[in-house]
């Protein structure tokens, strides 16, 4: 049985809840107390209560290929991820000060480009990422905003600096497992949630429709705002409708919209309705088949057109996935210092760009210490893990740094900083990042927490959903 953290040994890595054996980090005395003071499964009897509530609420995502059915809930440890104060001002600083550079650099390179007359960054290397949008150039969005949402992954090392590990400029997903893992928490231990302090995170779907009424055209009064989803087949689909709801604004599929009279509409009962604000949850790839891939199904033809014309905003502003690109990711430094004057508040993992000669030679005699990441895939996919992976898989990789080097890019294995997460009956540290969500409206606003994503399997750095991970609420004290 679960009892005690008297023998909680954080060892090498830095712990966000326990500092060494028996002593508890500033902010988490309370709720490890609390643990200690259960009775002997105690703690197991929560997590399961957790773990059915989230099934009720509908948490789930799908499976398939498996026996045991195709819906599970996302998994969920109920002992929290606890940040403290002077963390999270660091961290809210450096977010806002990182979002507001990246919009400027997205800004500047559709347009002026003079980050790269001024040879900040290689021409080429913009001009050749696949998430860069010929069709965007010349185009300045409502109110100048491109990255209206952004989930920004950050990691915290051994030495307890946090880092920015990527920026997800394009359709962040996992706000929604925030708001219901602090529903679900507020249940578990509500005394200790209460007696911590900690920062709400609720308001975020007000923020959120407050950001998107920002956007819409100035003649707009009462502008009308949609989610657009790929469909109930998307693994988001969750977040989409969940958002939607929250929002109280429609959820459509492009197969509900359609261009007339120049301006976008939806289909209703009672004829079409204008749409003023789209909140996009589909690439750009699959957003208008008359611009982008002509056999998309998913999006909506013309709305490009209407979208330049100024008759409705869009949120993310297509084009916006350049910054998403994890090669222009090792830019980020020069780009905050280029349009702010200021260093990074936040530092940049080193990265190494195999599209340079002497980067990818380093890269290619050390692919045992080092992660290479494919510059525009997500999820955990397109990842080596170097001192994980077989001489096999690293011959491999290799082999793809050589034909696709612009594709590439790799950095030091970062020791992520571990929390204590229930494996069965016993309390075992586990690998986590954290991902907080800033929206970009009248200001910059940072949800305070964010979602902290865990690698379940025991020595693991993936901490992707999709390869396996699970979550923690984040308390902010």
């Amino acid at each position: 049985m679960i009892e005690t953290f008297k023998h909680y040994d954080p060892g090498y890595y830095y712990d966000e809840l326990i500092e060494s054996i028996g002593k508890p980090r500033p902010g988490a005395q309370l709720i490890v107390e609390k643990i200690e003071s259960l009775s002997p499964g105690g703690l197991i009897m929560r997590q399961k209560a957790a773990e059915a509530l989230l099934l009720k609420m509908g948490i789930t995502f799908n499976v398939y290929g498996r026996d045991e059915g195709t819906e599970k809930i996302f998994p969920f440890d109920i002992i929290p991820r606890i940040v403290s104060r002077e963390d999270w001002q660091q961290i809210e600083d450096g977010l806002k000060q990182r979002i507001f550079a990246l919009n400027e650099f997205i800004q500047d390179i559709y347009n002026d480009k003079k980050i790269l007359k001024d040879n900040i960054i290689p021409r080429e290397l913009i001009l050749s990422s696949r998430t860069y949008r010929k069709e965007c150039e010349g185009f300045t969005p409502p109110r100048g905003i491109w990255c209206h949402v952004t989930g920004t992954d950050l990691v915290r090392d051994r030495d307890g600096q946090f880092y920015v590990l990527e920026d997800n400029l394009r359709c962040p997903s996992g706000v929604s497992y925030v708001l219901e893992n602090r529903q679900v928490l507020k249940r578990t231990f509500p005394q200790v949630f209460e007696a911590s302090h900690v920062r709400a995170v609720d308001d975020y779907p007000t923020k959120l429709i407050e950001m998107l009424a920002h956007l819409a055209p100035e003649s707009v009064q009462d502008p009308t705002i949609a989610v657009l989803t790929p469909g109930i087949f998307n693994s988001a689909y969750f977040e989409h409708s969940f958002l939607a709801q929250q929002m109280g604004v429609e959820l459509v599929e492009g197969q509900d919209l359609v261009v007339s009279d120049g301006f976008v509409h939806m289909l209703t009962t009672k004829g079409l309705k204008r749409v003023d604000v789209l909140y996009r949850r589909i690439d750009d790839d699959f957003i208008d088949p008359a611009v982008f891939r002509p056999d998309s199904l998913l999006g909506v033809k013309g709305l490009i057109d209407v979208y330049k014309a100024g008759r409705i905003a869009m949120a993310n502003a297509p084009g916006t996935g350049v910054a998403d690109d994890k090669v222009i990711y090792a830019y980020v430094p020069q780009i905050i210092k280029y349009y702010t004057g200021e260093d990074p508040i936040l530092p940049n993992v080193p990265t190494y760009i195999c599209w340079d000669d002497k980067d990818r030679q380093y890269v290619l005699e050390h692919l045992d210490q080092l992660v290479v990441k494919a510059a525009n895939e997500s999820g955990g996919y397109g990842m080596l893990i170097g001192p994980h992976a077989t001489d096999a898989e690293r011959a491999s990789f290799a082999e793809k740094i050589k034909a696709e080097p612009r594709n590439y890019m790799a950095q030091p294995t970062i020791n992520l900083s571990r929390v204590p997460t229930i494996v069965g009956d016993a309390i075992e540290g586990r690998h986590v990042d954290l991902r907080p969500y800033i929206l970009y409206g009248k200001e910059l606003y940072v949800q305070p927490g964010g979602l902290t994503r865990v690698a379940l399997t025991r020595g693991s750095l993936v901490v992707n959903s999709s390869q396996g991970g699970g979550s923690k609420d984040t308390w902010v004290i």
